[in-house]
């Protein structure tokens, strides 16, 4: 009864519906997938027999239905996803005319195509901690909880991995409300007391709106890719004794969290991952009860949406309204500025670094000097036996430009002039990646490829048994020499061996996105960096010709790479604090990993990038995580949701719209302007720009003390030459009463240099340092 009054409550308010006028779809109008965001779920009209989900459903038809004509094409007035718990809303496919119609309707926060996102895709979590074992016997730790549940978004799951045993897991927490849901190759008792749940969507269906039979007919939360089991098994993975990629990166392998709980949604697949499932994946973790989310996936950033028609944000924004941590990757596209992604404030941004461990691989080159270079290789290769050594350019196909041979372009080379040699390949042309260039040599019957590469050497690429290596440019140069000086230049490529404490680690990863982010310069993004270079961690043991050494199994781990593999150890950090401090609040958790972070390398020197420069805020954030210190900050910047409503009126949304994402009547400061931005809570600052000519730029942060009751801190600035910048007060006593205090923060940059000056601001009790790193644009 009560929902049927809902129901007619609904439909009898007249301006809950839209015209037909100019509304019906043209006959040469194609449709497209499309979601509508309807801002904050009603908690009224909530109740725990779906009542809420039933009235919405019926809504969103009615909706399409005003706008379509029934008698012409009935079959759309479907919908796709209905999203019914953190947030309203729906998708269904949608002529662009209907779409921008229904943009124009009172209860629309916003309309926007379905488009897909990109995946971004042992030793690591010892190296976290300067000494094996810190995080490990933290984690043993009687007084640590293990009801702390991650939600990962991404490909699926592979149930079967050792690093997803329960043995020493207690019984799954009352709280979960969540699924196992059988598929075709999957069970409910694929599920244990550690993977807790996994469900699974069409991925099948693209923003063109067309959907493949097989992903209705073999839907399975089981990964056929390896991305989503990667992440789950280093964000939470069980201690696995003995792991190791064919004897490479042999060690224990864990996650940051071995006790914690996963959730896996499977919202991706190997073409991506659609936009409107992502958003479904998100609402239902956070209606399954999972305490965070770990998102490895991005648009990219050449086209990046503004917070109100991003997925993520969007999903992210309600989430923390829940109280749910969202912890994304902050993508691939560096090392070039303004390519960070997932850059909304309520978001946690992961740039990606290095370990201290290596992968090299040695050439022999015919006049007996020895060069070493970067990759995973398990070639056969030895020192017995030299092979011919050519240039790409110099065994060029008929025809071919000398400068698409050189970089072995598909179709460049003459496989006669390459079958039994080692080819040297260039990369003058980042549009083709190593990995075409290996299969166009390995296609050519050559017997293995060096690959001069100044930007991606750092980042060992997997060959499988065919020999592969990668040099810079000064190596590059030698064997470039040795081959136009000899004769019968020959060379051999000896199989990967691996180095440990390798010196300089942690180096920003080439591929990390940077900022400053596009959206908004006055959020530091990305926000930190953690290992996202070689991670081994699990992954489907599938068997693919030429990825496996001869005579072997597939392996049930694997090393990649990407800021996809840096976003699971730091959700891994998060789910070990929340363990130890569970009722901190997810603003708590961030600001605790951020003022904590490390700042120097493992040569107690200044963080560097694979360009070996002093790394700068816009590559790092505010440094690498270290979870042991995070458990003891001292200081934390607190955030609220209405903090981050305060933002949206910074940034320009309308009101309307801001209340309708709160569902709350929020009012706008009557001062709204974007500089404000600066003043967020954040744990960081940044601010674009600082006018040389203009009066002390001032801003505001309050700190809340978790740490000792009676402490005095005191201010310490780190500040670039001409940059004047003033803490007041530069002292705070905590005392027993006392524990929320605010500061201001003055910046004035009549003498600073132009562009970004970065520093830090340090307070420091005697015993524990609470780091705010600051990025000032003087223009």
């Amino acid at each position: 009864m009560i929902n049927l009054l809902l129901l007619l409550s609904f439909f009898s308010l007249p301006w809950l519906l839209i015209t037909l006028s100019g509304a019906s779809a043209s006959n040469h109008e194609t449709t497209k997938h499309y979601v509508v965001y309807m801002g904050a779920t009603d908690p009224i009209s909530v109740n725990e027999n779906g009542g809420h989900a039933q009235v919405s459903e019926s809504f969103y038809l009615q909706l399409l239905s005003s706008i379509i004509n029934p008698s012409q094409e009935s079959e759309r007035i479907s919908i796709v996803h209905n999203y019914n718990h953190a947030f309203r809303g729906f998708s269904a496919l949608l002529t662009q005319s209907e779409a921008s119609v229904l943009s124009d309707h009172s209860e629309v926060v916003s309309v926007f195509p379905d488009t897909m996102l990109q995946l971004h895709t042992t030793r690591s979590w010892d190296f976290l901690e300067g000494k094996a074992g810190r995080l490990s016997s933290w984690s043993s730790n009687k007084h640590l909880s293990d009801d702390v549940i991650i939600g990962i978004i991404d490909t699926g799951i592979w149930p079967e991995s050792p690093s997803f045993k329960d043995e020493g897991v207690g019984p799954v927490p009352s709280r979960w409300k969540g699924a196992c849901m059988e598929g075709f190759d999957f069970k409910k008792s694929n599920c244990n007391r550690k993977l807790i749940g996994a469900r699974y969507y069409n991925v099948g269906l693209l923003s063109s709106g067309n959907q493949s039979h097989d992903a209705k007919a073999k839907g399975s939360a089981r990964d056929t890719v390896g991305h989503g089991t990667h992440t789950a098994s280093t964000a939470a993975g069980a201690r696995v004794a003995n792991a190791s990629y064919y004897g490479l990166a042999k060690g224990t392998a864990r996650g940051g969290s071995p006790s914690t709980r996963i959730a896996s949604y499977k919202a991706c697949s190997s073409e991506g991952c659609p936009s409107a499932t992502i958003l479904k994946a998100m609402d239902d973790a956070i209606k399954d009860g999972v305490d965070m989310i770990s998102i490895s996936i991005g648009i990219d950033s050449l086209f990046q949406s503004d917070y109100l028609n991003d997925p993520i944000a969007i999903g992210a924004f309600h989430a923390e309204q829940m109280g749910v941590m969202v912890i994304c990757s902050a993508g691939n596209d560096g090392p070039d500025p303004y390519t960070v992604v997932n850059t909304a404030p309520w978001v946690f941004t992961v740039a990606a670094s290095s370990i201290d461990r290596d992968f090299q691989t040695t050439i022999l080159l015919g006049n007996g000097r020895t060069i070493k270079g970067s990759s995973i290789n398990f070639s056969n290769q030895s020192r017995s036996k030299a092979y011919p050594l050519v240039f790409g350019k110099d065994v060029a196909s008929k025809f071919t430009p000398e400068a698409e041979a050189r970089n072995c372009y598909p179709g460049s080379l003459d496989s006669k002039k390459v079958a039994g040699k080692i080819v040297v390949c260039a990369n003058d042309d980042p549009t083709v990646r190593r990995r075409i260039k290996k299969l166009v040599v390995e296609d050519a019957k050559a017997k293995g490829v060096i690959l001069i590469d100044e930007v991606e050497k750092g980042v060992p690429f997997d060959s499988g048994f065919f020999s592969f290596v990668e040099v810079g440019n000064d190596e590059g140069s030698q064997i470039l020499n040795y081959i136009n000086s000899s004769k019968k230049p020959t060379a051999t490529i000896l199989p990967t061996v691996e180095v440990l404490r390798h010196r300089p680690a942690p180096v920003v990863a080439s591929f990390s996105s940077r900022g400053p982010a596009q959206l908004t310069e006055n959020i530091l993004k990305p926000d930190i960096m953690a290992p996202g270079v070689a991670i081994l961690a699990a992954m489907i043991p599938k068997s693919v010709q030429g990825a496996i050494p001869i005579g072997l199994k597939p392996s049930e781990f694997t090393l990649k790479s990407g800021t996809s593999m840096a976003c699971p150890h730091v959700t891994g950090a998060a789910a070990f604090i929340k363990s130890a401090r569970p009722r901190w609040t997810s603003s708590i958790i961030r600001s605790a990993l951020m003022t904590t972070a490390t700042e120097y390398n493992n040569m107690r020197k200044s963080l560097t990038n694979s360009s070996n420069d002093i790394a700068n805020p816009h590559e790092t954030g505010v440094g690498e995580i270290n979870p042991i210190k995070a458990l003891n900050p001292g200081l934390v910047f607190e955030i609220t949701v209405e903090n981050y409503l305060q933002f949206l009126c910074y940034y320009g949304y309308p009101e309307k719209n801001i209340r309708s994402m709160a569902n709350t009547q929020f009012s706008c400061p009557k001062l709204s302007i974007e500089e404000l931005i600066s003043n967020i809570n954040y744990p960081s600052i940044s601010i674009s720009p600082l006018k040389r000519h203009q009066a002390v730029k001032v801003i505001k942060r309050t700190v809340t003390n978790v740490g000792p009751f009676n402490s005095t801190y005191i201010a310490k600035v780190h500040s670039p030459e001409g940059l004047v910048v003033k803490v007041t007060p530069d002292k705070i006593a905590f005392t027993k009463g006392l524990k929320r205090v605010p500061f201001q923060v003055s910046f004035y940059g009549k003498e600073a240099p132009s562009g970004y000056n970065f520093g830090s601001i340090t307070w420091f009790d005697g015993r524990r340092s609470v780091r705010v790193v600051f990025s000032v644009n003087v223009e």
